[in-house]
């Protein structure tokens, strides 16, 4: 029996130092139609798909359907670029977990994300991550986490049949990773690695907050796989 983690990834896995936002400048300037600056807007947490929505709004533009999925496919076609333009990382630990989750057998790691499918490729693509996650759930029908959750709480079930909620986990860096977590029944790991404290992630009540994410080890034994690991230092 399989235990599935579904990650984040901005603030999670990695940061652009926030380069994604001069694809969606670009890309909202084109069915604005003016210069659209967003450089002070806020985005952590929110979905692709609520940040679209919210720059129309914004900017005295319907959100209607067709010009929110236009905006996205636009920025989709930006990113790439503007990934180059800031200076971004993949976060402390996370390549090594992901590569000892990668090589087990009992653990299938999925992407829950509000990135949509192409702009979570291209950032996983850049920062060289792209090869450890099968699929995932995604923005780009959805703006609401939890409905997006539930979404990849079906797509492991379609991979792996019935899956118990205590096979599953969530790791993100955001009170909004927490409420989708939650939402599909699932133990929720917050890192503090993105613009959250840990006290703020906290007040949240996840399974387990931690300020970065540890070495493979102790992470594979918090969430009850010690089996391959005997060996390994827990410090």
């Amino acid at each position: 029996m399989k235990t599935v983690v579904f990650w984040d990834i901005d603030g999670t896995l990695l940061t652009t130092g926030r380069a994604g936002v001069f694809a969606l400048e670009d890309a909202a300037s084109d069915v604005v139609g003016r210069p659209v600056q967003l450089q002070s807007m806020p985005t952590a947490g929110l979905t692709d798909r609520e940040i679209a929505i919210a720059i129309l709004q914004n900017h005295q533009v319907e959100p209607h359907p067709d010009k929110v999925d236009r905006l996205l496919e636009l920025y989709a076609d930006y990113l790439p670029a503007s990934l180059y333009r800031k200076q971004g990382a993949v976060l402390q630990g996370v390549r090594e977990l992901l590569e000892h989750l990668h090589s087990r057998e009992d653990v299938l790691s999925l992407l829950l994300t509000g990135n949509i499918r192409a702009g979570a490729a291209a950032k996983l693509t850049h920062y060289g991550l792209n090869h450890f996650f099968q699929d995932g759930a995604f923005s780009d029908r959805r703006a609401d986490r939890s409905a997006i959750a539930r979404e990849g709480l079906a797509l492991a079930q379609r991979l792996l049949g019935a899956i118990s909620p205590d096979q599953i986990y969530v790791v993100g860096d955001t009170p909004h990773d927490i409420r989708c977590g939650k939402a599909i029944g699932a133990k929720v790991v917050a890192v503090a690695s993105g613009s959250y404290s840990l006290a703020d992630l906290e007040e949240h009540a996840p399974w387990w907050a931690i300020p970065t994410l540890p070495e493979p080890a102790i992470f594979i034994q918090k969430i009850g796989l010690t089996d391959q690991v005997r060996n390994w230092p827990l410090t």
